[in-house]
């Protein structure tokens, strides 16, 4: 078993999903893979259930672990205290622990501009990114403290550059960095990690933005200096458990950075 053996790891937005030649397309469910494998038992989140549905039964068949699925949707109209909290209840009612959290999960309009965003998009990409990291941090703190745990959040190379159809994506992104710079300040004390990743994974969702706006996708999507997009497993996701080993955090108040799937930038 794997170094991750008996603690208990949240990912949301780690439902599966796939690419057109078959291959899993989710970075989520790439983490999820990658924490399994390392003997984590696994607590996953999402809108759709039958995604969730699916990730549990592949992930449990093949490496033995416990998946918990718990459908969870933070946005404008919601009690999302009430939301992350039921999350979190069922997570100690279940496994006792939290050990890490991976604010993963985002939703946009993405390529669309930003004199033609209405506010009930820019309030979707908020929401699902920046807001939903703001509850769950503050929701799993207790119990990160209490096991030294380690926080994983996901920011953009769209709020870095200034992506071009991203606005409410890059706003949400560019407030989850800031927010985590602030969380790794306050709470390395606690013996807190607190990480930001930014990747560039060919996912089912990029894949999908490619054919729907192939302008946008021209003028934002750049190929990565090894020449490849990253990897949800391999590359991202085994990032998320190499920052989740006690030996591998920075106890500075910084975050460490995760830029384009390929390198470490501290």
């Amino acid at each position: 078993m794997g170094f991750l053996t008996g603690k208990t790891a949240i990912i949301t937005g780690a439902g599966r999903a796939v690419l057109s030649d078959g291959r899993c397309g989710s970075i989520g469910y790439g983490i999820a893979t990658a924490y399994a494998k390392e003997g984590a038992n696994l607590v996953i989140t999402g809108r759709n259930v039958k995604k969730l549905e699916d990730a549990k039964e592949e992930l449990e068949r093949l490496y033995g672990i416990k998946v918990l699925i718990v459908q969870a949707d933070v946005n404008a109209g919601a009690d999302n205290e009430a939301v992350v909290n039921n999350v979190i209840k069922q997570t100690i009612d279940t496994f006792g622990r939290i050990d890490v959290l991976i604010n993963n999960a985002q939703a946009s309009a993405s390529g669309v501009t930003l004199y033609d965003h209405t506010t009930e998009q820019f309030d979707l990409a908020v929401y699902s990114g920046m807001y939903a990291a703001f509850y769950y941090m503050k929701a799993c703190y207790p119990y990160l403290a209490e096991s030294k745990g380690t926080v994983v959040n996901f920011a953009s190379g769209a709020g870095l550059f200034g992506n071009f159809g991203q606005c409410a994506y890059a706003a949400a992104k560019e407030g989850i960095r800031g927010l985590s710079r602030v969380a790794a300040t306050e709470w390395a004390k606690d013996g807190i990690g607190v990480f930001v990743v930014c990747p560039l994974a060919w996912t089912a969702q990029l894949e999908q933005f490619e054919k729907a706006y192939p302008d946008a996708f021209k003028a934002n999507v750049k190929m990565p200096p090894a020449g490849h997009f990253g990897d949800s497993e391999l590359e991202i996701g085994r990032v998320c458990v190499q920052v989740a080993n006690p030996d591998f955090k920075y106890m500075t108040g910084e975050t460490l950075t995760l830029e384009g799937g390929m390198g470490l930038r501290p």
